[in-house]
């Protein structure tokens, strides 16, 4: 099956959790906004196109069915990529982990836009600081502890006990942040060890390696979820 993967351009956001996901799978895909422009996207998000209707973007159009929010589409994506074991009670435990994530990235997006997403980040500064404080000191600890230790009680080297769509997602995360926070990062560097090697790992896998040295890699920039201003970095 050929995938269509609906996201921003020039955005590296939630859809690059579904593009990862691809990447290492070797599927066959298209990123259509790439192609067609972001209005490609708008008969979808009006209900105008058939299939069940995205709130917003990332989706997958996979056949005739449309599939929104990120840890549902890797819940679809995982059998037929072979991302997740076969047994439903290890999809389940996937997308709790996904779920888990997403939440850690809804989190990481309001510490910029902690007042509104319709407003620009210096019209929200003060607030974003303050914000960003908080989770540096508490959310932060918080939600790599859980991983660490999740990925710990799961042998260490992945959260399923094999490699999967988890793993992938948990680089992106923790890449993501080393961008946003590195003072923060190095700081809790020694309490995830586990974490820190999954993710060195999963970027030396073949196609992974090879995806990050293509241009179809968007480096992180102040467009996406994962951004770096300094002074939300302590």
């Amino acid at each position: 099956m050929r995938y269509q993967l609906y996201y921003w351009t020039g955005i590296q956001g939630r859809g690059e959790f579904v593009r990862l996901a691809l990447e290492d799978a070797g599927a066959s895909y298209v990123d259509m906004a790439r192609i067609e422009g972001d209005d490609v996207m708008q008969p979808f998000l009006d209900g105008r196109a058939a299939g069940a209707r995205p709130f917003a973007p990332p989706f997958l159009k996979a056949g005739r069915q449309v599939i929104a929010q990120v840890a549902n589409i890797l819940h679809v994506l995982g059998p037929p990529l072979a991302l997740v074991p076969k047994a439903e009670s290890r999809r389940t435990h996937a997308l709790q982990w996904q779920l888990t994530i997403a939440d850690a990235v809804a989190e990481i997006h309001d510490n910029h836009h902690p007042l509104a997403g319709s407003l620009y980040y210096e019209e929200q500064r003060d607030a974003a600081i303050r914000r960003a404080e908080v989770f540096r000191r508490e959310r932060l600890p918080r939600f790599l502890g859980y991983f660490e230790q999740a990925l710990e009680a799961a042998g260490g080297r992945h959260a399923l006990g094999r490699h999967s769509h988890v793993d992938l997602s948990l680089f992106q995360l923790v890449r993501g942040l080393e961008y946003a926070y590195p003072k923060a990062m190095r700081r809790q560097a020694r309490r995830m060890p586990r974490l820190r090697a999954l993710a060195d790992r999963i970027e030396q896998r073949p196609n992974i390696a090879a995806y990050i040295a293509s241009p179809r890699r968007i480096a992180f920039n102040t467009q996406g979820i994962f951004r770096h201003y300094p002074e939300l970095d302590g």
